[in-house]
């Protein structure tokens, strides 16, 4: 892994070892974000790879255990073993890599890792300070701790699809992976806190995160709304105003909201349309009585304007709560980002140079470093088992002959 320059603060879990037992991505992007601050994570995979060396997209289409993008992403700043914990030998083997940790990261289904006699109670008995940090899709407990979830399950049970969408078709997901991302989020904070308690009692814990809990504690108004009055969030009418919901443009679409520091007036001169200055739009409700009209305005007004045009005049001119719905070329050329350095660069040793997201929170001190591109299968075994454990080169051979690594 790359060194600290000169000068440069010590990171911020700098001496911390994780042994990142995830497969995926919640387990995986927890511990990356530790790794992110400093962290010292070994990524322990089962002799064939993880789960997320098979998942698509594929660097050139290639499904190949080292091109798969996700592992890149998830994995970055990471060594990486092979180690299978089903074995006698795995498992006594995991119990001497735990004498020597700080964290374990995992997120198989409750009672997996204690099936092999690695559960908390067990690897607290050889590291009384262990912080294992569990993820799964329900937690630890409870009638449905032992149910199995994907994404889309861990959106619906969340309650978050109840209002996402329009009432004239089903409940609708969001795209992508949010929930197994803000589960890996909460993780990672969740393990920081115990860390910070375990330096000051010397106390290990299991911390147990639920993907369910950590898409609903997002939803900070809808369900204490309905715990206080009833009131249920309902989808959106179809055909109701589209004014504040996104609309399109030349090239696209966009969102305009008016509050902020723009008067209405403001508004209707960014639209370049005084008729929008008729007392029937003054207010909010009844621009909403007579939404299709002012719908029909603002359409004619955008459909030869471009995005980008639009977002630099509304928000540097007039002081519009405005945005526009930005593609991947979009982001991977937003000015924004650039500046605040959310893409790094990474020389993988198959993919080759690739650019991907990596900084998501920014700290002045001790802020994320990229250090190394993510392991190859089983690509630190002699260093990890030789230098950390102390094996001769004779003792890995062995476990690997015997299929143990």
């Amino acid at each position: 892994m790359q060194e600290e320059g000169p000068g440069e603060m010590p990171s911020a879990l700098e001496g911390v070892l994780v042994l990142d037992l995830g497969q995926g991505i919640a387990g995986p992007f927890c511990a990356k974000l530790l790794a992110d601050f400093g962290a010292d994570v070994i990524k322990v995979e089962p002799p064939g790879g993880e789960a997320g060396r098979s998942m698509g997209p594929f660097f050139h289409d290639d499904p190949h255990p080292e091109k798969s993008l996700f592992f890149l992403l998830l994995n970055l700043n990471k060594r990486g073993i092979t180690l299978d914990l089903g074995t006698a030998t795995g498992a006594h083997v995991f119990k001497e890599l735990v004498t020597k940790a700080d964290v374990v990261v995992e997120n198989g289904p409750p009672g997996h890792l204690a099936s092999f006699g690695l559960g908390y109670e067990d690897l607290a008995q050889v590291n009384p300070g262990i912080i294992v940090t569990s993820i799964t899709p329900f937690g630890q407990n409870g009638p449905h701790s032992r149910f199995k979830g994907e994404e889309i399950v861990e959106y619906a049970m969340s309650g978050i699809m109840y209002f996402s969408g329009s009432t004239d078709r089903e409940p609708l997901k969001h795209g992508g992976f949010q929930a197994q991302y803000d589960g890996g989020l909460n993780g990672a904070v969740a393990t920081a806190f115990a860390l910070l308690l375990r330096d000051l009692t010397g106390q290990g814990e299991h911390v147990d995160v639920s993907l369910q809990e950590a898409v609903s504690s997002t939803l900070v108004l809808n369900q204490p709304y309905y715990s206080w009055n009833g009131g249920v969030q309902g989808r959106r009418t179809p055909g109701e105003l589209l004014w504040r919901n996104i609309m399109p443009c030349k090239d696209g679409h966009f969102i305009a909201q008016d509050g902020g520091g723009a008067s209405w007036d403001d508004i209707a001169d960014f639209f370049g349309r005084p008729e929008m200055k008729d007392p029937k739009f003054s207010v909010p409700d009844s621009r909403l009585r007579h939404g299709k009209e002012l719908d029909q305005i603002v359409l004619e007004a955008a459909k030869d304007r471009t995005r980008h045009e639009m977002f630099r005049t509304a928000c540097e001119q007039y002081r519009i709560l405005f945005g526009i719905v930005q593609s991947p070329e979009d982001l991977a050329n937003c000015p924004q980002l650039a500046y605040r350095r959310f893409y790094q660069e990474v020389d993988h040793p198959v993919i080759g140079r690739i650019k991907v997201p990596n900084k998501i929170i920014a700290m002045s001190e001790t802020p994320c470093r990229y250090r190394a591109p993510a392991p190859l299968l089983g690509e630190h075994n002699q260093e990890v088992y030789t230098g950390l454990l102390g094996y001769r080169k004779e003792e890995v051979v062995r476990l690997r002959k015997l299929n143990v690594i």
